[in-house]
């Protein structure tokens, strides 16, 4: 099973823009495409993982969500395209219907990571998850990987303040610093038994 490494979107990869909601602002911070070019390469499996309440409050919907995701990779070269994107389009607080409900995909809860292990092969236990704010590392907690806050957008504001109960293995400035140390820990790890 390859390892992973699970990245929040908005804030993380792109930059912040509260709910995204046109193909224009969609605009990747000038490290994202070397960043996961670097994981690639390296072999792990890049999956993003993204809260979209903005589909529960009727701001869009998800196929506009999927246009997003396929206009940012356009925006990235080949070889820094993710494998696969997960979006949970829930909210308790929504006013649709369909999408107004406490769900298990919206992080912090692992119900993407869980799906996406099951879809890709993915070994939890040795993956990462990365984002800027603290709920990615209680995704990460939650669902038994590694948790990465950047400090980027939500993380500049509240790295020193983790919620009681998350932990963050390292908190770095950015994506770029995030795969730095992600290949640094990861040359030293042993190679599972097939």
């Amino acid at each position: 099973m390859r390892r992973a490494v699970f990245l929040d979107r908005d804030g993380t990869m792109i930059e912040e823009r509260g709910y995204l909601n046109r193909l224009d602002l969609v605009s990747p911070f000038p490290y994202t495409a070397h960043a996961i070019g670097r994981l690639r390469r390296a072999g792990f499996a890049v999956v993003v993982v993204t809260n979209q309440a903005g589909v529960a409050r009727g701001y869009f919907d998800e196929d506009f969500v999927r246009s997003v995701h396929a206009h940012l990779n356009t925006l990235l070269p080949p070889d820094a395209v993710p494998d696969a994107y997960y979006c949970c389009p829930h909210h308790p607080g929504g006013v649709v219907a369909a999408y107004q409900s406490v769900c298990r995909c919206r992080k912090p809860a692992p119900g993407m990571i869980e799906q996406a292990a099951a879809d890709l092969g993915l070994d939890v236990g040795r993956s990462f998850v990365v984002g800027d704010k603290w709920l990615d590392v209680g995704l990460a907690n939650q669902a038994g990987a590694r948790g990465i806050l950047v400090r980027t957008v939500y993380g500049a504001e509240t790295a020193d303040d983790p919620p009681d109960g998350v932990r963050a293995e390292r908190v770095v400035a950015t994506l770029g610093e995030a795969v730095d140390y992600i290949l640094t820990t990861s040359e030293s790890e042993p190679a599972p038994h097939e």
